[in-house]
């Protein structure tokens, strides 16, 4: 084979926003992964997807009942395709990932075009349950199922959501960072701010409003705090009918197929590694070794630094997930962070919120600069995978390529702490964050702790204290590092006190 059957380009890319004004009316995710590759295709330039090699599915949760999607969007798009597949699970590397395999069968010379496709459509699920006040999905009745369930350690303490838990990485990297609490929101609303920017000027992204910084981090009865320190405007938008799909070709295929060769976008090499699926089982909260591993291998991998791109896109799920990648990547605070606007602002799609951000990617690079970078994040600060794009051949890139670092990323990894689960007597805030109810007031809390002997354990605030409410909230002292107890209270429940 000549090199260019195995070098993978994209050569289409398509989004979709549906927004009717009754949200009962809506796409379901067939429809709108359908629409996208139709973009995909028009954008393309040329008629293609009857020919496609290769169909791999983000998976989906709005509507599990269709699930798998794979043979549904293939059929729909009228493909035949020898490859054809859905992920197993919804995370928020998957689309990237899904990229990198269909790079890697190119390489390999397995297949010539590939498309990759994803959507949600939680707005439809939620206008329908407004309307007819029934499910019209299974994946409420799986809630239901796993509310019933005995609650684990962690959820007994309130860490149910990811929402819930990456705040403990906020609260932790805050502190490592040196900053005071207003330094670190002012970061996040700078950050935040400026997705809403971007978002604004992409017609794709789902709330097309610039915003300040100063209203992200304020909490009022539109912004309302949820844990602390994280406001409504600081986190993913998931009520929203989104889909987005692209097109990898082999670049010989490409020009077989007559696409213009300003249309090319050539596919980087990437790298992958993850935590452990329990976040009570993380060396620390202050960083991830397994994005460490899978920015800095991404980098080392193409022969490039930070300072080689135009573009980047941190995934958003919550301000501290670009903050420690941005450190990692050694990009600037001052500019933006994304080219899709943020899963607050572009919409957060659930796992395929990445797939909008290759679109946006894509779009950039045929219009201006010439290097881009692609993180993705998943699960509970759990998934990583980056990857490189250009409107340049990338010297650096071969493929198939191994893009598993899981191994390095392990080595690196400090030890992880015992996990003790019935600890009283004295110990140091590891973490901490303050869950608040829909009136904005307190209505939980849990502190992260190390014990004497260095093992972990979790503490409940009680939100019947106002001072220890405010010490661990209002930014007069750094609660991370301080020393205090778990002791139990009247009831039995182990709380944390500062005595």
């Amino acid at each position: 084979m000549t090199d260019s059957e195995r070098i993978p380009v994209i050569i289409g890319v398509g989004q979709i926003n549906d927004r009717p004004e009754d949200p009962d009316n809506g796409l379901d995710p067939l429809g709108l992964m359908v629409a996208a590759l139709k973009h995909a295709e028009a954008d393309s330039g040329v008629s293609l997807l009857s020919q496609l090699d290769s169909v791999a599915v983000v998976d989906q949760i709005s509507f599990r009942d269709l699930n798998p999607l794979d043979r549904k969007l293939a059929d729909a798009v009228g493909a035949s395709p020898s490859v054809c597949y859905q992920s197993e699970a919804p995370h928020g590397d998957t689309p990237i990932r899904l990229l990198n395999e269909a790079a890697n069968r190119i390489g390999a010379g397995e297949i010539k075009l590939a498309a990759v496709a994803g959507a949600e459509a939680l707005r439809t699920i939620a206008g329908r349950l407004a309307k007819h006040a029934t499910p019209q999905s299974d994946v409420f009745e799986g809630v239901r199922k796993e509310a019933k369930r005995e609650p684990s350690y962690a959820q007994q303490h309130g860490l149910n959501a990811p929402v819930d838990v990456y705040p403990l990485y906020e609260n932790a990297g805050r502190a490592s960072y040196g900053q005071t609490l207003t330094e670190a929101q002012q970061e996040s609303g700078e950050i935040w701010s400026r997705f809403s920017q971007i978002a604004a000027g992409n017609e794709g992204a789902w709330i097309r409003k610039p915003t300040s910084p100063n209203d992200i981090i304020t909490s009022n009865e539109k912004n309302r705090p949820l844990a602390f320190p994280y406001n409504k405007l600081m986190v993913a938008n998931s009520s929203v009918n989104q889909g987005a799909g692209f097109i990898v070709a082999s670049l010989a295929e490409a020009r077989r197929l007559g696409v213009a060769e300003d249309k090319l976008i050539f596919v980087g090499m990437g790298a992958a590694a993850k935590e452990a699926y329990s976040f009570l089982q993380r060396d620390r909260y202050d960083r991830s070794v397994s994005m460490e591993t899978s920015i800095r291998r991404t980098l080392d991998l193409n022969k490039m630094s930070g300072a080689d791109f135009d573009f980047v896109e941190l995934y958003s799920c919550f301000p501290c997930v670009p903050k420690m990648a941005r450190r990692i990547l050694g990009w600037p605070v001052d500019k933006p962070a994304t080219v899709f606007g943020g899963l607050t602002f572009g919409g957060g799609p659930i796992a395929n919120y990445m797939s909008h951000a290759v679109v946006s990617m894509v779009d950039k690079l045929r219009h201006e600069g010439t290097n881009g970078f692609l993180f993705a994040n998943g699960g509970f600060a759990t998934d990583n995978h980056c990857i490189v794009l250009s409107n340049n051949k990338v010297a650096a890139a071969h493929f198939p390529q191994n893009f598993d670092y899981q191994a390095e990323a392990d080595a690196a990894r400090e030890a992880v702490p015992e996990l003790d689960k019935d600890y009283l007597g004295a110990g140091m805030v590891e973490t901490y964050t303050v869950f608040y109810g829909r009136d904005g007031s307190p209505k939980g809390g849990v502190v992260v702790a190390r014990t004497q002997d260095g093992e972990r354990t979790l503490a409940h605030v009680d939100i019947t204290d106002d001072a220890m409410v405010a010490f661990l909230t209002d930014g007069k002292a750094e609660p991370v590092g301080t020393s205090g107890s778990v002791v139990a209270d009247a009831g039995g429940r182990r709380i944390w006190s500062r005595a």
